[in-house]
């Protein structure tokens, strides 16, 4: 059983080492459920899916939550977990089975604390947003999110990462003739077309904007082309997909009106796949303005869409803090710093004992 009262270090090994993709989360959700029953007190706890929820009601006068995703990317040949000098490395270890056992620590060793605590452990964060099992959560449980500030487990080196930034998808299609290609004047190349789409995003100029004191850079980026019949043959159908994110200061439709406007006066077709609305930081509310305070001041910018988004979206403030470097969430030499383990639990500990 996963000792949740030891050390948070050998904790975050502990999950690291149980396999948990995006849709097999099983396994590790059991294990967080079962040590939770063993080794905590005072938690109604509760399993929904994937996801296991536990929550204390001692009549305190706030509600912190706390919430982390307990599934992974695909594994790329970094399971097990290893420590080399400073550094745990494994699939997870910051994005963010660290985040997970700080919490899980918490729950089982902060004595008497000054807020009422709930844990949210949820599945298929990684994976396209209608899948996320905090959404589910949102839809079925609503109550379990009721909070007054929530803080996910992201990583975030040890900084508060304040509110998150929009994204969007869309595919920007191109039609065209097919011809033979030794005879190509007979057709009308749509690859070809996608070269006026890819002009104007590599002479883009993203904003920058302040909100808080937090700077959110944007960005309009492709990141799939699909087009191509044979060797021989001149497409008549291509597309890109571009992938926008937008400060939290536009909505999802002031959004894709900007890809629009962008791409206007093209021969192109343009269908949103998917969006997702950011946050603002919310670093006013009290609750959060101690949290700030507790970790010394330090907030930046949080880059990338997180599930703050959903809290936002119910009017709860919302931070990301957790250990370990987001810039290496994902990659094949994922790490995270043992001591940025230890120090978020003392960080977490000292606000959540007020």
């Amino acid at each position: 059983m996963l000792d949740l009262s030891g050390d948070p270090v050998a904790l975050t090994a502990a999950l690291v080492d149980i396999p948990s993709e995006s849709r097999d989360e099983g396994r590790i959700a059991d294990e967080v459920e079962a040590a939770l029953r063993a080794q905590t007190t005072g938690f109604e706890i509760v399993r929904n899916g994937n996801a296991v929820l536990a929550r204390t009601a001692l009549g305190l006068p706030s509600r912190v939550l706390l919430a982390g995703h307990l599934d992974t990317v695909p594994v790329a040949d970094n399971l097990p977990s290893r420590i080399e000098g400073d550094q745990m490395y494994g699939c997870g270890t910051a994005d963010m089975k660290s985040g997970d056992a700080v919490f899980l620590h918490l729950a089982a060793t902060v004595g008497e604390p000054a807020h009422d605590l709930t844990l949210v452990f949820y599945d298929c964060e990684e994976i396209d947003s209608a899948a996320n099992g905090l959404g589910r959560l949102e839809r079925e449980m609503p109550e379990w999110l009721a909070a007054d500030v929530a803080i996910l487990g992201e990583p975030t080196a040890g900084f508060i990462e304040a509110g998150c930034q929009g994204t969007l998808r869309v595919v920007v299609s191109a039609a065209g003739t097919r011809a033979h290609s030794a005879r190509s004047w007979l057709g009308d190349n749509a690859i070809h077309k996608l070269g006026a789409v890819l002009d104007r995003l590599s002479s883009y100029t993203a904003r920058s904007v302040d909100i808080d004191g937090c700077v959110y850079r944007e960005g309009l980026s492709a990141v799939r082309v699909d087009g191509g019949v044979a060797g021989n043959v001149i497409p008549d159908a291509a597309s890109v997909t571009i992938n926008f994110r937008f400060a939290p200061d536009r909505s999802p439709q002031a959004a894709l009106r900007h890809v629009h406007e962008v791409l206007d006066g093209l021969d192109v077709r343009i269908e949103l796949t998917d969006s997702a609305a950011g946050a603002l930081p919310g670093l006013t509310a009290p609750p959060a303005k101690a949290l700030v305070e507790a970790a010394g001041g330090q907030v930046r910018a949080k880059y990338g869409w997180t599930d703050v988004s959903r809290f936002a979206a119910l009017g709860i403030p919302a931070l990301n803090y957790g250990p370990g470097d987001p810039n290496l969430a994902h990659k094949r030499d994922e790490r995270v710093p043992v001591a940025n383990i230890t120090a978020a639990v003392e960080m977490l500990r000292a606000y959540l004992s007020g």
